[in-house]
């Protein structure tokens, strides 16, 4: 009983801590794709250029590497019958 409880846990941890993180990447992902459009209306195109492409990479860890793979597939596949 313990060994599944603490287990359990463990499972759960894990998963809040996956939903936090991509929760952050999403979010400092946004603000950077922000700045560099802002960049770029401005006429700086190295930085813009530079700050769209690194918000386009935390969007994609976000949002599809940790928030559909490691929280939202699992959780689908839980349900469905074996």
């Amino acid at each position: 009983m313990t060994a599944l409880l603490s287990e359990s846990l463990a499972e759960l941890l894990g998963m809040v801590a996956s939903v936090l993180v991509a929760g952050l990447l999403t979010v400092v992902g946004a603000l950077t794709e922000s700045a560099g459009l802002t960049d770029l209306l401005a006429g700086q195109s190295t930085m813009g250029l530079w700050e769209l492409w690194m918000g386009t990479i935390l969007l994609y860890a976000g949002v599809y590497m940790l928030g559909y793979q490691r929280v939202l597939a699992p959780m689908l596949t839980r349900g469905t019958p074996n």
